[in-house]
Order: structure tokens, then C-alpha cells, then sequence
């Protein structure tokens, strides 16, 4: 789990190009974009800059078959992992759009998500997206050494505790670095002091997702995109950061 400086240092410089994408592609989503058009984009900056898609290729242990694309595009119910290399899905206004990418740069790996709405949006996604990202923030700021995943997950919850919506069940952040998914595990909820110590050197994926209506979610035939169960909209956001001695570094923005 634990990470070299050196490693730390190719993370960050793989993180900046990293965001570079992910907002470049948050330009492009635009009512009459097809999904497809985000991924070529994708592994077109991705090629250029001399790096490899993460999440192309890559196939849990759950799954049946590799995950066919670089990106995650996943549209209003779809929580995470939806296939965007379809020319017919089109995004169309007033959707809101996660783009989740996987990064590989000098053989190391940062994953990222951001949530952006496709044209005007009603204030219930404009809110969805404010407190998914504030959940986000708070996660990172737990997240430092002398603290535990516990309180990370604490956080979190705590971030989207008052307003109306919910956390996805389930679903979570991860380690990463060597792999796209590595220990420890990352729940978006948790008590504070529990679960595993937050040391120097540990790179880990933080990602709230959270759902207007209900936590339940289910599995789509596809093997992989997951939606709310209730058809309610979600949003997801995740950085990659890095625990050091006095605090931590979020690897995956461009500053």
C-alpha cells in the first residue's frame, strides 16, 4: 500500500495531465455530444501525452468480460461505470453527466471522476452535484495521517447528512497506484477511529456518490454500468491523493 516519494512524484505529474482531460472533456459535454465523441477525445489527449487508458481492458474479478473503454460515462441514474462507446447515446439538455477516467503514466495509475450538467440543469442537480463535490472535500480533508478510513467515511457522511439525498450502498473508494483497484477499501460512510490507520505514503481513491432519491442500486445486463434502483438521478465525484506526514496531496488537479 505504500508508496515511494519517487512514485509519489510520477503519480502527481500523471495526476496534472489527468485533470487536463477531465476538463477538457467537461468543455465537450454539451447537449447533441454523443458519448462516443467523449471517449475518442479520451484516448486521443491520452495517446498524445504518451500514456495508456487504465480502465480499458481491465476486468474485475466479478466481471465476465474486460470494461471495453478508457472513460465511464454514466448519465443521470447511471451511478458509475456506464460504456460510452456508443455513437447513438447522446446527451441532451439537462442531463448530468459523470466522467470517471483511469490513468496510466510511467506505469503508475491515478482515477479521477467529475460530474458536470449538459447545458442549463434544474436546481435539484445543481445541488445534487454541489453537495456530491462537498463530500468529496470533506473525505480529502480527513484524510491525513493519525486519522483512520473511518473517518474519511465519517466525513463523507456527515457531508450528506441534512440534505435530502443519499449515499450509493455499496460502492466505494479504493487504494491505487500499481493497480486500478488495490487496499485498502474507501466506504463513503464510517465511524471515526475505525477501520485502517491512514499512514504516510498511502494513495488512495476517494469517491462519494450520491443519489437523489434511495441508496439501492443494481446491476445493468451489461455487466457493469450500475443505475439507482428507484431511476433517481446520482452524481460522482473522486480524486486520487496521496497521505504524507502533514497531511496530503491531491494528486489528480492541475496545480
Amino acid at each position: 500500500m505504500i508508496k515511494t516519494p519517487e512514485e509519489i512524484a510520477i503519480l502527481q505529474e500523471g495526476g496534472k495531465r489527468h485533470a487536463q482531460i477531465l476538463a477538457h472533456l467537461a468543455t465537450l459535454a454539451k447537449p447533441g455530444v454523443s458519448t462516443l465523441t467523449l471517449e475518442e477525445e479520451a484516448l486521443a489527449m491520452i495517446r498524445a501525452m504518451g500514456d495508456k487508458p487504465a480502465f480499458l481492458g481491465y476486468q474485475p474479478a466479478s466481471a465476465r468480460r474486460p470494461f471495453p473503454a478508457a472513460l465511464c460515462v454514466s448519465i443521470n441514474n447511471e451511478i458509475v461505470h456506464g460504456i460510452p462507446n456508443e455513437a447513438e447515446r447522446i446527451l441532451k439538455e439537462g442531463d448530468i453527466v459523470s466522467i470517471d477516467l483511469g490513468l496510466v503514466h510511467k506505469d503508475l495509475i491515478t482515477d479521477s471522476a467529475i460530474t458536470v450538467g449538459v447545458g442549463a440543469i434544474d436546481d435539484e442537480a445543481r445541488k445534487l452535484i454541489h453537495v456530491t463535490k462537498l463530500a468529496l472535500d470533506k473525505g480529502i480533508e480527513a484524510a491525513k495521517p493519525g486519522n483512520t478510513v473511518g473517518d474519511i467515511g465519517y466525513a463523507i457522511s456527515q457531508a450528506v447528512k441534512g440534505s435530502k439525498f443519499s449515499l450509493a450502498e455499496d460502492l466505494a473508494g479504493h487504494g491505487v497506484g500499481h493497480k486500478v483497484h488495490e487496499e485498502p477499501f474507501i466506504p463513503n460512510v464510517g465511524t471515526p477511529g475505525t477501520e485502517e490507520d491512514l499512514v504516510p505514503g498511502m494513495v488512495i481513491a476517494i469517491e462519494p456518490m450520491c443519489n437523489t432519491g434511495g441508496p439501492e442500486i443494481k446491476l445493468m445486463k451489461d455487466g457493469y454500468t450500475i443505475v439507482t434502483k428507484d431511476g433517481s438521478r446520482s452524481a460522482h465525484f473522486e480524486h486520487t491523493i496521496a497521505i504524507t506526514e502533514k497531511g496530503n496531496i491531491v494528486l489528480t488537479q492541475d496545480e
